[in-house]
Parts: structure tokens; C-alpha cells; sequence
């Protein structure tokens, strides 16, 4: 490593908050699956920024998009109208498909935010004053604003910060049964992810899914899906509820809508919608017009490239690579996943040292705890460039 890099050690350590882990790697530059660090070495990046450059890095359309927007305006208030929100509003509202209505936030944990107290605004509007309490999954994660920690069913990540905000039940994911229990009165909505991401890449049953969508509607419950890490054609369609064919009442997005610059969104039914008034909710920086301007040059492009059905059909060829792998090896348990959306359990706890000598290799990889490594590739992956994971990674687990 060079000069550049060993300033770059030692500025963070003097002066970041010690909240990351880092890698000894900074990246420099990208384009399309590839990384290069300061050195000019070469990455293949199977992490988009953890689900965020679907596109692959420094896509044109988007540089040209953001760089137009930058020299005409950069920010106004959100008490007028902005350029190219209201254009994004309805393209969302399109590829959720029905009567739907937008607020545009800058992440995903504030648009869980947003839906959470969405969900609160109108089941106190439905059932009465105590109608406040919102279900979710164990293993799930929502954010780490202290409502969605939560929200999130991970005591790990919860205990430091303890006492989180009250109203949120956990319940195990793919038990109806416990769902079903679960659903007293006093609850306004359910709260899923239709993979669970950071968890480590947990789809949800179509049975559950659908299930789910039952239980709520007999009982007048909200269903919301967390679409953060799963929307924008990371499963094949534009968001993982599609592919199930259960329409939630609520969905929040983020992630890959822009790209890499920071957006996110709730999109809710218009009579879910309507609980909120002026004055109930809002955001300095949420939608505004460079932002916009990216994420509707991001979808043109994943439309345009049809990287949905890439992500389908590449996703497809992933898992059977690791399939394969595991028959070879027997290093892996168990491949989950959909589109370019997969996880695998390892049969040793050496998930982080596999990561750590598969970036030695010239591949980024994401280890989830000790057993569990997770592949986000921008959505223009290639099956060369999966042969080339696979024949890393199959060193990596062996050496671990």
C-alpha cells in the first residue's frame, strides 16, 4: 500500500468514531463489476455496496444525470416543488402498479421510519388510541435509528442500546402459526422483509407470504414490506413481492433506486396514505432534486438493459455453481437466495476468514457472522465473472 493509503489509516483513526471494521483496501475508482484500489489493483465486487450499485459502478447515464442537475440546482426546501420528484413519484407508483402515493426520505432505516410511524398514524385512526404495535421477524434487520433496531430481530445488535423504544413483537419467520398468535388487537401492522438481507439471505415461503396477506386482511392489519435491499431488480423483478404475487399495503425502499446517492422511499396505498397530514412527517434533504434526477436515470438504465432478467438468469447460474460446489467440497450446508440475491452456510465457522482471503484474490464478499457469506454483484454480472467467484471462492473456503 502507498502513501495515499497509510495517510487515509491514520486520519480515520484519529478522527473517525470506531463504528466499522475496515478492510485494509481503499477503493478509487470502479466501472460496471470492478474495483481498483490505490495501487490500481483490480476487484471483481460481488457486494454493490451492500445491495447499492445495481447499475455497477460509475454508470454514465447516472454521472451524466447527477453532474447536469449539479450545475442548474442542488437543494430547495421541500415546502415547494421540486425538479424530477414528482416525475420519480409516479415512476415508482408505476412499477408498484395501482393507486399508490410516495415520501421520499435519504435511506432505508428513515423510510422504515416513515412506515412505522405511517403504520402508527393509521391504526390509531382505524382501531383507537392503542392500536401501536408492530410485528416483525426474528432475524430481520430495518436500520439502526433507534426505532428500527427495534423494529430489528436481533438482540446482538439491540443490547447496547437498550431501552429501545417500545411496541414491537418478534416472531419467527416462516411460522404462520406464531404469526397468527402474534396478532392481537393492539397491532396496526407486519413488517417483513421477502428476504431477509442482512440476516443472511433468508427468503420468506410463498406459503407465509401468502399467509401473511390472509392474516392482515382478516384482522385489518397493514402488511409492509422492507424492500431496502431487495427492490429494483435485485430478485429478477422490480421488487421481491412480485415474484411471490402478495401486494403489501406498504413498502420502503433505498438502496439501488439512485444508484449510490443516497435516497429512499415509502410507498403506500392511497387510503394508507391519506393517515398522514401536513405536518405529520418530513425530511430536510428527503427527495430532493439531484437525488431524483439519479434514481430516474438509474431505473431507465436497469429497464433498458433489461437487468432484471440478467439478475434472474445469472442469479440462477450462481446458485447452481454453488450447488455444485457444495457436492465437490461439502464446505457449504446450505444455498439460498433469488436473482442476485444469494447466501450460503458454511460447515465451519470460517466465513470471515473466507472473505478476507477471497479479497486477497481479487473478489469482494460479504460474511455475515461466522458461517455465512452473502453475494450482492451489480446487476450486470456475468457468468465469466461468476466462474471466476466461484473458482476464488472455492480456495478461499478450502484454505480457511
Amino acid at each position: 500500500m502507498g502513501e495515499t493509503f497509510a495517510r487515509t489509516t491514520a486520519l480515520d483513526a484519529a478522527f473517525h468514531m470506531h463504528t466499522y471494521a475496515r478492510k485494509p483496501v481503499m477503493f478509487v475508482r470502479g466501472s460496471g463489476m470492478r474495483l481498483y484500489d490505490d495501487d490500481g489493483r483490480e476487484y471483481l465486487d460481488f457486494t454493490s455496496g451492500i445491495g447499492v450499485v445495481n447499475l455497477g459502478h460509475a454508470h454514465p447515464a447516472v454521472a451524466a444525470a447527477v453532474s447536469a442537475q449539479m450545475e442548474r440546482l442542488v437543494h430547495v426546501s421541500n415546502l415547494f416543488y421540486v425538479e424530477h420528484r414528482d416525475e420519480l413519484a409516479e415512476r415508482l407508483v408505476g412499477l408498484f402498479g395501482g393507486d399508490a402515493r410516495v415520501f421520499f426520505s435519504n435511506s432505508g432505516a428513515e423510510a422504515n421510519e416513515g412506515a412505522i410511524k405511517l403504520a402508527r398514524r393509521w391504526g390509531k385512526a382505524r382501531h383507537g388510541e392503542t392500536c401501536t404495535k408492530i410485528v416483525t421477524a426474528e432475524r430481520s434487520f430495518h436500520g439502526r435509528t433507534l426505532a428500527t433496531l427495534a423494529a430489528t430481530g436481533q438482540p446482538s445488535k439491540q443490547e447496547a442500546f437498550e431501552p429501545l423504544p417500545a411496541g414491537f413483537v418478534h416472531v419467527p419467520l416462516n411460522d404462520l402459526a406464531a404469526l397468527a398468535e402474534a396478532l392481537t388487537d393492539d397491532v396496526c401492522a407486519v413488517l417483513l422483509e421477502p428476504i431477509q438481507g442482512e440476516g443472511g439471505v433468508f427468503p420468506c415461503t410463498h406459503e407465509y407470504l401468502t399467509g401473511a396477506r390472509r392474516l392482515c386482511d382478516e384482522r385489518g392489519i397493514l402488511l409492509m414490506f422492507d424492500e431496502v435491499q431487495t427492490g429494483f431488480f435485485r430478485t429478477g423483478a422490480a421488487f421481491a413481492w412480485q415474484g411471490y404475487g402478495v401486494r403489501p399495503d406498504v413498502m420502503t425502499l433505498a438502496k439501488g433506486m439512485a444508484n449510490g446517492m443516497p435516497i429512499g422511499a415509502v410507498l403506500a396505498q392511497c387510503d394508507v396514505a391519506d393517515a398522514f397530514q401536513p405536518g405529520d412527517h418530513g425530511s430536510t434533504f428527503g427527495g430532493g432534486p439531484v437525488v431524483c434526477a439519479a434514481a430516474l436515470a438509474t431505473i431507465d438504465a436497469l429497464e433498458e438493459g433489461r437487468l432484471g432478467e440478467n439478475a434472474g438468469r445469472v442469479g440462477a447460474y450462481l446458485r447452481e455453481g454453488l450447488e455444485g460446489l457444495a457436492a465437490a467440497t461439502g464446505a457449504i450446508t446450505e444455498v439460498r437466495g433469488c436473482g442476485l440475491m444469494v447466501g450460503i452456510t458454511l460447515n465451519r465457522p470460517v466465513a470471515v476468514a473466507a472473505a478476507a482471503s477471497a479479497l486477497e484474490s481479487g473478489v469482494v464478499m460479504l460474511s455475515v457472522g461466522d458461517s455465512i457469506l452473502r453475494f450482492l454483484p451489480p446487476l450486470v454480472c456475468s457468468t465469466a465473472e461468476v466462474d471466476t467467484l466461484l473458482g476464488i471462492l472455492s480456495a478461499a473456503i478450502g484454505d480457511s
